[in-house]
């Protein structure tokens, strides 16, 4: 019995990571209708993006994952007019969507600098207006780096370059209660597909806070 409920998990939690040409909406009503919060930790890992979640403790329904993923909709399609960012949708821990935004520290930052450039400055303040309207999301961000020099100067620098956005983006009047994480990630994450460059980057995850998975919950999420 147990084995059998597990594939069910299994192969709904495929269903929805192969539904790459559906919108958030329509994949946040599958992950809901297909078994809320056990499944979501299931979608979560298998996405590899566990490290971001609300903490919830409760399962999601079909309708709440569908209004959340209107809303992942609209923040991805607001923070897809930023030209210097690269945004693209993913699950979260608990397998709701949720929209990822990569910044390459080349765009924000001089070589083994965590100083922001004038115009990741531009970048950022388009960027804080979509926080600005998405109150109800939580964020994380990560700074990354290459593989020159010690891993204590490479966990320094992407932490600082972590702690320059957040800076900034609080400046602009986004609240420092939405920026839950704020991290600079190791060797350990280094991404062996992509180039030095390209590995010298600034992750941000938006995703449901809990306020916003309860209002979904209970159908008041507008």
């Amino acid at each position: 019995m147990k084995k059998t409920k597990f594939m069910a998990l299994l192969m709904s939690g495929l269903l929805v990571l192969g539904s790459c040409g559906m919108n958030n909406t329509a994949k946040g009503g599958l992950i809901g209708a297909g078994g809320g919060a056990a499944l979501g930790a299931l979608v979560g890992k298998m996405a590899g993006n566990t490290a971001v979640g609300a903490a919830i403790g409760t399962a999601v329904g079909a309708g709440a994952g569908v209004l959340i993923g209107r809303k992942m909709d609209k923040a991805k399609a607001e923070a897809e007019k930023i030209a210097a960012a690269q945004v693209e949708s993913v699950q979260d821990a608990n397998g709701l969507q949720a929209v990822k935004v990569t910044f390459d520290s080349g765009i924000l930052f001089d070589l083994n600098s965590s100083t922001l450039k004038s115009a990741a400055r531009n970048s950022l303040t388009e960027f804080s207006n979509v926080l600005k309207g998405n109150t109800n999301m939580d964020v994380a961000i990560f700074g990354h780096t290459d593989k020159t020099g010690t891993l204590e100067v490479n966990q320094r620098i992407s932490l600082q370059r972590a702690q320059a956005v957040q800076s900034y983006l609080k400046g602009q009047g986004v609240s420092a209660g939405q920026m839950v994480t704020v991290e600079g990630r190791d060797y350990q994450e280094y991404d062996e597909s992509k180039s030095a460059a390209e590995n010298r980057r600034v992750e941000i995850y938006l995703y449901a806070s809990k306020e916003m998975i309860e209002a979904a919950n209970n159908g008041t999420l507008q």
